[in-house]
């Protein structure tokens, strides 16, 4: 039969104290290693598995520092030897750790394969070809129409009032469509609400674009141009 008390449960300190003064020398030294990785690997996160006779170790590491470093034996439970969470028990620890030289020397053997893998690489390479031209007659097609367009956007402002508007039509059987405010064109989309915008305060349309719809500007001027007539038709029938 147990008596009672029963005797005091063993002190871990000491073994816990050893085993977080091992981690502490690990992370510390594993951290060089996390660092020489991220900069090989040039990201700010990323990985490398360290085979060895023993197992694989996986270093894991996150904008430069280590995030974690795990032992996979060839037989056993995988060890985290660092990380984020709680830290290994003694007995794990010490079998990871047993590794552990064999996985600096598997990395180092890593880093050690990689020397000369770029020497013969060309850093001569072709001309780039410019795009001045094409900018610029991107530039003079797109300014006539804007200029076209905010006089459009002026004319109707006047008949209309207002501080904006729109003038649509059908052109082809696609939908054009003229937005103006104070400033004259807003924008002039092609193709309904997920069309086209040849003109915009975002990014001009592509060359192929431009040269696709270009031409049917003309059309779409014809259309203003008899919406004012129509307009006048109307008016010159009223009588005072």
């Amino acid at each position: 039969m147990t008596e009672w008390p029963p005797a005091d449960p063993a002190d871990a300190t000491a073994v816990a104290q050893q085993r977080d003064e091992l981690v502490a020398a690990v992370r510390d030294h594993a951290g060089q290693v996390a660092y020489q990785l991220a900069r090989l690997q040039g990201g700010d996160y990323g990985q490398a598995d360290i085979e060895t006779d023993r197992g694989e170790w996986t270093v894991k590491y996150e904008g430069g520092d280590l995030e974690y470093l795990r032992f996979s034996p060839s037989r056993g439970s995988d060890t985290y030897v660092i990380s984020t969470k709680q830290p290994p028990e003694p007995e794990p620890l010490a079998d990871a750790l047993a590794d552990y030289d064999a996985f600096v020397e598997g990395f180092n053997d890593y880093v050690a394969s990689l020397d000369g893998v770029l020497d013969d690489v060309s850093t001569e390479f072709p001309e780039i070809a410019t795009t001045d031209g094409v900018v610029a007659e991107r530039d003079r097609v797109l300014g006539r129409i804007r200029e076209i367009c905010d006089r459009i956007a002026r004319e109707l402002q006047r008949y209309e009032g207002g501080d904006y508007g729109t003038f649509t039509d059908r052109i082809g059987g696609t939908r054009w469509e003229l937005k103006w405010d104070t400033d004259g064109a807003s924008y002039l989309r092609v193709g309904g609400s997920n069309g086209l915008y040849l003109l915009s305060q975002y990014e001009p349309p592509s060359a192929a674009d431009i040269r696709e719809y270009a031409p049917q500007f003309a059309d779409f001027v014809e259309a203003y141009n008899e919406h004012v007539e129509e307009l006048e038709s109307d008016l010159g029938t009223v009588k005072l």
